[in-house]
């Protein structure tokens, strides 16, 4: 016979998943520190661009601690985080020009390759937050604090 806090304990594989999404984000993140940061139609350098690094990667850790304890309040977060990144990516690939961004990197950039790029990251990110949308039982912790 299966214990109600046994079965309540269980990870789902895809909770599982999504937690180790998460914490790659959060490495990937914080391994852009010191490198040029679109956001918002603009490519931000030098201090500016490290303090909205250093947010991303915060914003990151808290998705996927939340996510790892199953925190309720995670959930409209992480929906919010992903809408938002996918609103950030449109706008950066209408205001920011071809030649800005070749001149701030410092090589070409094929505009079809990134167009594609961004607009596929687009579409894993919203496939994404449809199953998180559809996991809202999973997240189970209605504390709102993770510690």
């Amino acid at each position: 016979m299966i214990d109600v806090e046994d079965h309540e304990q269980q990870r789902p594989l895809g909770m599982t998943l999504l937690t180790g999404l998460y914490l790659f984000l959060f490495i990937v993140s914080l391994s852009t520190y010191g490198n040029p940061f679109p956001f918002m139609g603009t490519v931000y350098i030098g201090r500016i661009a490290k303090f909205l690094v250093f947010c991303d990667s915060l914003i990151c850790l808290y998705l996927f601690l939340g996510i790892m304890k199953r925190q309720y309040l995670t959930w409209y977060l992480v929906i919010a985080y992903n809408l938002f990144e996918i609103v950030n990516t449109i706008v950066n690939l209408n205001f920011i020009k071809l030649a800005e961004l070749e001149q701030v990197l410092g090589t070409t950039v094929s505009s079809e390759g990134l167009l594609n790029n961004n607009l596929m990251a687009s579409l894993a990110i919203l496939l994404l937050t449809q199953y998180i949308y559809r996991s809202k039982s999973y997240f189970t912790n209605r504390h709102l604090y993770l510690f």
